[in-house]
């Protein structure tokens, strides 16, 4: 393969090398110095070839990803991006256009491996030679057979369909030759480029300038280019290319100008030109091909152009004549229109006739034309739609019409034209005749003459309306010249500017004259104004001196009704001096605003404000006049209010006298507590009435204090008023202390008759004798007493207040019999009442005891009935769910039972307290206690518990009289003792059940077991070695052992499970086979499972040592790899130091090296323990990377030798220089001093200033003998 070579010429020079470095010592001089110059030059072609691998690897990417990027793929790195084998198999389906092998998912070495390999399978089937290639180095990364790789990919789908032509010999070219010969004759002719090869031919960017304007000279301006602007060339051709025909710029200006450019990178790229060329030039060949057929169908056309020509200009013609004639558009004067209509005349009579001539022309060629056809046996020709005889006639027609449309519109342009002549000649006679009367007219309205009057100033404006009047009719007239103009206007007069100018004249002195009629009315109407402000104010002085006669009366009023009205009529009088107050500010300010005005005034402002200030003084005096009226009216108003109210308060005095003498103190207590309410709304009027009285007695003293008017018996009248009213508030408080007493009276009657009724109530209820029923009514009973108790307690305190309230009576009402005896009666009513309530609680405690005692009873033997018959009827089930109800409600029986040996103790506790507490039935209850302990304790004669009882209880009304109390318990009488007869069938069928509920649990549990086998069995199954790496066996590993853990706990469980199978089967032979038959199963799976768990284990063995051994070798072939490439360092010391630490380490490398080769021969046993063992194993792939590590290895082994030779070489070549400073210094030492001998007897040299270089060396041969080697080389280095 091509990048084959390189590696070869690599090789070469490293044998060469090696040979050189090999060769003995003794050679001398000469062969030392050889050796140094093949160093260098190994060092410069590693370099180079680092260089040209980089841009090959740029090159080669961007070419990829160019075809990638048809199926939206992308590589970044062209060594790592194709290692998993995925994108090289799109690339290969891109280029050939074949469906590869679906590639194998997952990341792990060997699904890379087996990608590759499907990609290079499908190479060697393309007959493409791979040589030292396999998939192992692509994964692995290698540069160069990557490389070389892609190169062969480009030759095989690139390159080789190249095949040139010459046209001389007709020889045939392929591959390269034949790119490079379609460059020559792509370029030929073009000044300064010469193409012979693919390297520094293309540098100066030329060439693919050349190309590229050869088949598209529209992009490049080849003339402009200088070989000289190498860069600038690059990069224009490369841009052009990637912009305008879309190849992919694979290659940078810096890839090509160098001194030794990439040829295959170059090829690359220029193939991409050859292909887009080659394609456009077949596009173009077959172009011309239907040019051809094209050149054929175009002849046929010919033979109809000129009909077309000649039929498109007469219809252009016609309608460009039609769009002339039809601009309605004249000349906006007489003149113009006249001299369009010659214009019109000269159409019709000169171009028309010339036009008709070439329509006829027409239609004898079309004839022409139709019978070439017809003799060519041709389909006869129809003109385009638009093109016919008949669509020119059509247009001729509508040139007619059009041509009568505009001669009908100048006649009627040159009429309308002497209209506007005639029009403009009347609006000059009428704005002469206007301009006249508005001159007069501004004279006149420009005059002021009012008078100074009011009536003159109205004579004036009725003459100046006039004058308005007249204007107003004149406005019409200036309308006519207004609408004049204006149809001037709208018919577009020529001279419409003059027009426009005379009216607007006109417009402006009308507008003048009527802004001098508008200021010469508004200066009128201020005289106007001015002048009624005046009359208006001479009007109100009048009034006002009107007013102050009225205000000066001495008519204060007889009694208070005439006051008031007096008072009324001065507030009308009041009100209206407001408003006339109001109008005179008015009138005022009107005034006033006549001496601030700026401009006409008219009148003097001094005057005005004289008058104003006559009118304000007269106002003022006239509201000083009202006040004080009003102050004396309100005084004799006040005095007379005063008598007034002194009158009505006696009246109201005399009357609540009247009324406290006539009433009673009440017979009842309503009829009390009625007068009270009476009373203290008497006592509320009382206090209303003070403050009333208080006021008018003030009001009667200011008027003593003010001696206003006349104020004769004022004093008199106040002190009667005061004696009158304290005997009313005398007279009204002993009245309400009788009704006080009388209302505690009667208060304490209607409390003593209230107590003794509810005494009466409650003697009845706490006397009753039903102590009830049954233990519910008996519970409702005493839950009543205690509420009863409860109240009767409370009234305790009732009966003593009452006792107190007594003896707060007043003495007359305290002395009364009925008091005492009433009061007796209630404490001691209420005394037997306790007593009776305390009797009554305590039998209804005992009657209820003995119910609660026949209740439990009764309840005990109803509870033993239900059970001896649920006992009776229950059958043991068999299914599992159903045994264990059964058993939650045996676990209930039990409480149950538990709790009813509890209610038993209570009865003994309830009959010991009836007993204790002497109950009347104290025989009938012992004998129920006796009767009911030996029911429950042993079998004895069957009795009832109880009877129909009588219960005895003391009454309460007559304490000796017995009573009964009916007992309807259920008798109790089996023959035997029924609770020991249900304790045994309660132990049977618990004996029954636990027996049924033990076989199921055991069914159970050995379902339970044996699912849980076939579960492991299952997880032992899925658990097959399936993976391909070592991490995936030990996972495997960990699981089984999990998995034996788990094995190890149920080992334990069969073991009791079979002790109990043998249990159940003893003590139920009738089920001995259902028991046994489940265990059976189970020993069968568990078996079957240690079985299977151990051929698991075994196979796992095996690949854990497949998988170790597979670790072990990629771990050792990574470090093959590093230590070969550190052993193949072309580094060199550039000092004895570092020449002797390069040795060290190499030495070092040397041990690792020996450490390592334990590893490779355990490696090699283990190959060999595999091959042993009798298991499914990849053997072909195994001595594939045993073989690539034995020949890794020795080939570390040589690289290591021959390292060690160049670094042994260097560190003697550093020996050498060091002893060559030691002699430099002794030559120095022997110039300074000439004539001393050495010691070995050899006599020294004279050597002066400017003798050669070469005695110093020679002194340095015969001193230094062990270096002779050394020297050579460094002859030769000085040399060059």
């Amino acid at each position: 393969m091509a990048s084959a070579s390189t590696d070869l010429d690599n090789a070469e020079a490293q044998r060469q090398l090696n040979n050189n470095n090999t060769r003995p010592t003794s050679t001398g001089f000469w062969e030392t110095e050889t050796t140094s110059s093949k160093l260098f030059e190994c060092s410069r072609i590693k370099a180079l070839a680092d260089e040209r691998d980089a841009v090959q690897k740029k090159t080669f990417t961007k070419w990829v990803n160019a075809h990638l990027a048809r199926v939206s793929c992308r590589i970044s790195d062209l060594y790592n991006d194709l290692r998993d084998g995925y994108m090289l198999t799109r690339l290969l389906e891109v280029l050939s256009g074949e469906l590869l092998p679906r590639p194998t998912r997952g990341r792990m070495r060997i699904h890379c491996l087996e990608n590759v390999d499907k990609a290079l399978q499908f190479l060697k089937e393309q007959r493409v030679h791979l040589e030292n290639v396999g998939s192992h180095d692509i994964v692995d990364g290698n540069h160069r057979l990557t490389l070389g790789l892609i190169w062969t990919i480009i030759l095989r789908f690139q390159i080789q369909v190249i095949k040139i032509e010459t046209e001389d010999n007709r020889e045939t070219r392929s591959a390269k030759d034949a790119l490079l010969l379609w460059c020559q004759m792509k370029t030929a002719g073009y000044p300064e480029v010469s193409i012979h090869n693919f390297t520094t031919c293309w540098r100066d960017g030329l060439a693919f300038n050349a190309l590229i304007h050869r088949h598209r000279p529209d992009l490049i301006e080849f003339h402009k280019l200088t070989r000289s602007n190498a860069t600038h060339n690059l990069q224009q051709a490369f841009n052009v290319a990637e912009q305008s025909l879309g190849l992919a710029k694979l290659l940078d200006p810096e890839d090509v100008n160098t001194e030794n450019p990439d040829e295959k990178s170059i090829i690359t790229y220029v193939v991409s030109y050859y292909h887009y060329f080659s394609k456009m030039k077949a596009l173009i060949v077959e172009g011309k091909r239907i040019g051809k057929v094209l050149d054929n169908a175009v002849e046929a056309e010919k033979i109809v152009q000129r009909y077309d020509a000649l039929a498109s200009d007469l219809l252009e013609w016609i309608e460009k004549t039609i769009s002339i004639i039809s601009n309605q558009k004249f000349a906006n004067s007489l003149t113009g229109v006249q001299q369009q209509l010659q214009a019109f005349t000269t159409y019709c009579t000169i171009e028309k006739p010339m036009k008709f001539q070439e329509k006829g022309n027409l239609e004898v060629l079309l004839f022409t034309i139709q019978s070439k056809l017809r003799a060519n046996n041709q389909k006869p020709y129809v003109p385009h739609e638009g093109r016919l005889i008949s669509d020119i006639n059509k247009a001729w027609e509508r040139l007619e019409k059009a041509e009568h449309e505009r001669g009908v519109a100048l006649r009627k342009e040159l009429i309308r034209q002497e209209k506007l002549e005639l029009l403009a000649q009347r609006f000059d006679h009428k704005t002469t005749m206007r301009q006249a009367w508005l001159n007069e007219n501004q004279r006149l309205v420009s005059q002021d003459n009012f008078g100074y009057d009011l009536p003159a100033v109205e004579a004036a404006m009725k003459k100046h309306e006039a004058i308005e009047a007249d204007i107003s009719s004149y406005e019409e007239r200036i309308g006519v010249v207004v609408e004049l103009a204006a149809e001037m206007e709208v018919e577009g007069y020529y001279d419409i500017r003059r027009i426009l100018a005379r009216k607007e004249n006109i417009l402006g002195q009308w507008t003048l004259l009527k802004e001098l009629v508008v200021g010469r009315k508004t200066r009128l109407e201020k005289n106007l104004a001015l002048q009624k402000t005046f009359q208006e104010m001479v009007y109100m002085i009048d009034w006002m001196e009107e007013m102050q006669v009225q205000l000066l009366s001495k008519d204060y009023g007889k009694h208070l009704l005439e006051v008031e009205d007096l008072l009324q009529k001065h507030g009308l009088q009041e009100a209206d001096i407001g408003v006339q107050a109001e109008r005179v500010q008015t009138l005022n300010t009107a005034a006033l605003k006549f001496t601030t005005i700026e401009g006409y005034q008219p009148c003097d402002p001094q005057v005005i404000c004289n008058r104003v200030n006559h009118v304000s003084t007269c106002l003022e005096e006239l509201k000083q006049l009202a006040v004080k009226r009003r102050s004396e009216l309100e005084d004799s108003r006040e005095l007379w209010a005063f008598f007034q109210e002194v009158e009505e308060s006696e009246v109201w005095i005399r009357e609540k006298t009247s009324i406290l003498a006539t009433q009673s103190c009440g017979k009842d207590l309503s009829s009390v507590l009625r007068l009270l309410q009476k009373h203290k709304s008497l006592a509320g009027e009382l206090l209303a009435r003070r403050a009333l009285l208080q006021q008018t007695m003030k009001k009667g003293k200011q008027i003593l204090t003010q001696r206003s008017l006349s104020s004769a018996g004022i004093q008199e009248r106040l002190m009667d008023v005061k004696g009158e009213w304290k005997r009313l508030e005398d007279q009204a408080s002993q009245r309400l202390g009788h009704l006080q007493e009388a209302l505690d009276f009667f208060q304490f009657m209607a409390e003593m008759d209230d107590l003794l009724a509810w005494l009466q109530d409650e003697y009845r209820l706490v006397s009753s004798e039903d102590f009830g029923h049954d233990e519910y009514s008996t519970q409702s009973l005493l839950k009543k007493h205690r509420g009863v108790w409860e109240d009767i307690d409370k009234h305790r305190l009732h009966v003593v207040a009452l006792r107190k309230h007594m003896v707060a009576l007043p003495l007359h009402y305290r002395e009364l019999e009925e008091v005492q005896v009433r009061l007796g009666e209630a404490e001691q009513l209420y005394t037997e009442v306790a007593e009776v309530a305390v009797l009554r609680q305590q039998w209804l405690h005992d009657a209820l005891a003995v119910y609660r005692m026949f209740s439990e009873v009764n309840a005990c033997e109803v509870w033993i009935d239900e059970k001896e018959q649920w006992l009776n009827r229950m059958e043991i089930p068999e299914r599992l769910e159903d045994v264990e109800v059964v058993a939650h409600r045996f676990e209930s029986l039990d409480q149950e039972m538990n709790s009813l040996m509890g209610r038993i103790l209570d009865v003994n506790q309830i009959v010991q307290q009836l007993l204790d507490s002497g109950h009347p039935s104290s025989t009938e209850v012992r004998g129920c206690q006796d009767h009911l302990n030996s029911r429950y304790s042993s079998p004895t004669p069957s009795q009832p518990i109880i009877k129909p009882t009588t219960l005895y209880l003391p009454s309460l009304s007559t304490p000796s009289a017995p009573r009964t109390i009916q007992d309807t318990l259920t008798p109790i009488g089996p023959p035997q003792s029924r609770w020991n007869r249900m304790v045994e069938l309660v132990e049977q069928k618990k004996d029954h059940l636990d027996s049924i509920l033990r076989i199921q649990n055991y069914l159970l549990e050995c379902t339970e077991i044996k699912s849980q086998i076939q579960e492991k069995r299952k997880a032992i199954d899925a658990t097959q070695y399936v993976g391909s790496d070592l991490g995936s066996v030990l996972a495997l590993q960990r699981r089984l052992s999990t998995m034996e853990g788990a094995l190890a706990v149920l080992e334990p469980k069969l073991i009791h499970l079979q002790q109990e199978a043998e249990e159940l089967a003893t003590s139920h032979p009738n089920k001995a086979v259902e028991i046994l038959v489940p265990f059976e199963g189970i020993s069968v799976e568990w078996e079957e499972l240690k079985r299977t768990l151990q051929g698991c284990e075994d196979s796992l063995t095996v690949a854990g040592r497949l998988q170790q051994f597979i670790q072990d070798l990629d771990s050792f072939l990574t470090w093959l790899v590093q230590t070969q490439t550190s052993a193949a360092s072309d580094e060199l010391p550039n000092t004895l130091e570092e020449a002797e630490r390069m040795i060290n380490l190499h030495a070092a490398l040397k041990e690792e090296i020996g450490h390592y080769e334990e590893d490779y021969e355990r490696l090699q046993a283990v190959n060999e323990l595999l091959e042993s063992e009798d298991a499914p194993l990849p053997y072909a792939a195994l001595q594939q990377w045993l073989h690539k590590l034995d020949v890794g290895w020795n080939k570390l082994l040589e690289m290591w030798e021959s390292r060690r030779e160049v670094l042994v070489q260097a560190h003697i070549f550093h020996l050498f220089l060091r002893d060559v400073k030691q002699a430099e210094a002794f030559l120095n030492n022997q110039l300074e001093h000439p004539h001393t001998v050495p010691a070995d007897g050899v006599v020294g040299v004279e050597v002066e200033g400017h003798q050669a270089f070469w005695p110093p060396f020679i002194l340095v041969l015969t001193t230094v003998p062990p270096h002779t080697d050394s020297l050579g080389v460094l002859t030769r280095l000085k040399r060059d």
